[in-house]
């Protein structure tokens, strides 16, 4: 065994010296706390690389109706003319035909006169195809006498040349009976009725003492028994994973609501929804519009009575599945979702077979 060098017996006699220094230990508490660090971190990487999570791409909304038709509207004047009597107030429920408005015009003999001049086209009218008619025998008579040779071709054409202004002339006195009719039957619709059932939202016209101009918006008309949608926006960074199909969790305004956007399986309140449109182009704030259905498979969505038509909404697209270790990462470096270039292709396929796939019956 070699000898032990003197400088190391020269500290070992120091250091047994120092009795305070030889007591010193790691503290329980600091041991512990590093033990639970050190799993602590274990478990977290296990739970970030094994846990999975849902990735969705969300966006504001509010409550539409996907066809154009169900959607809020404006009820126009057909004529123009000054207001006589509403029928209707803000709030009134109306069948399809009910009255809404009735307008009369300025000059109070006009329907004698549009009468008047029906009359007088009418006569016109019978007394043109009269002379035509006789023209016609006359041009049959020439006609014959030329075949036997007792007239001359001349009268002949004269005769044609006079059917021909005749029925000319009959066909311009028909056009003017045709516009007396319709000048006359637009007094008709000067009673503005409802296009079909619905609830009248607000008046746009004013009292009895208002002229309103042909095409003036009168009132804003709501239909009843419509199929609600919801449209929400998207950032553009997801859209090219947003298609149709794509299943959506929905959150309404005024709906008590938990939302876990990566496990929608365990949320309260919200309701399920399909994707059935969206927009080609993004709107001025960059977004895209996003249009969705009520999920057939899914819980139905609240009455109207509490989520109406123009309510705030918020949803959540469902992508693809990944582990939430991913999803915090790709979070953090403001990356798009997973891209599936089998679900893109199998989109393209849908819509090309599909050639209805952006209505909703």
């Amino acid at each position: 065994m070699p000898p032990i060098p003197e400088q190391h017996l020269f500290r070992e006699h120091h250091r047994a010296q120092l009795k305070t220094l030889a007591s010193v230990r790691i503290p329980r508490v600091t041991l512990s706390i590093a033990v639970m660090l050190i799993l602590g971190t274990f478990m977290i990487a296990a739970f970030l690389g094994f846990t999975p999570w849902v990735q969705t791409t969300s966006g504001p909304g509010v409550v539409t109706a996907l066809d154009p038709r169900d959607r809020e509207q404006s009820i126009n004047a057909l004529v123009s003319g000054r207001i006589q009597e509403w029928y209707v107030r803000d709030g009134s429920r109306v069948k399809e035909g009910d009255p809404i408005l009735r307008l009369v015009d300025n000059d109070p003999d006009l329907v004698q006169r549009l009468q008047a001049q029906m009359s007088a086209a009418e006569r016109k009218y019978e007394a043109a195809k009269s002379a035509a008619d006789t023209a016609v025998l006359n041009y049959d008579r020439q006609e014959t006498l030329f075949n036997e040779g007792l007239s001359a071709e001349r009268d002949l054409e004269q005769a044609r040349i006079r059917v021909q202004q005749l029925r000319v002339s009959e066909e311009e006195a028909l056009a003017g009976l045709n516009a007396a009719k319709v000048n006359l039957s637009r007094l008709s619709i000067q009673t503005v009725v409802a296009p079909r059932d619905g609830t009248i939202i607000r008046l746009n016209a004013g009292d009895t003492a208002t002229f309103v101009r042909e095409g003036q918006s009168i009132a804003t008309f709501l239909p009843d028994e419509v199929t609600r949608a919801v449209e929400i926006y998207v950032d553009g960074r997801d859209i090219g994973l947003v298609y149709p199909g794509r299943k959506v969790r929905l959150q309404f305004e005024g709906w008590p609501v938990v939302q876990f956007s990566g496990w929608p399986s365990v949320a309260i309140g919200t309701f399920g929804g399909e994707v059935v449109f969206v927009d080609p182009s993004a709107q001025v704030s960059g977004r895209f519009r996003v249009m969705i259905i009520e999920d057939p498979n899914d819980s139905p969505w609240p009455d109207e009575a509490f989520i109406r038509f123009g309510a705030q909404a918020r949803g959540w697209v469902l992508l693809d599945t990944v582990r939430l270790g991913y999803e915090l990462w790709r979070q953090l470096n403001n990356f798009p979702p997973n891209f599936n270039p089998d679900a893109q292709q199998s989109m393209g396929s849908a819509d090309a077979a599909a050639p209805g796939a952006g209505r909703h019956g």
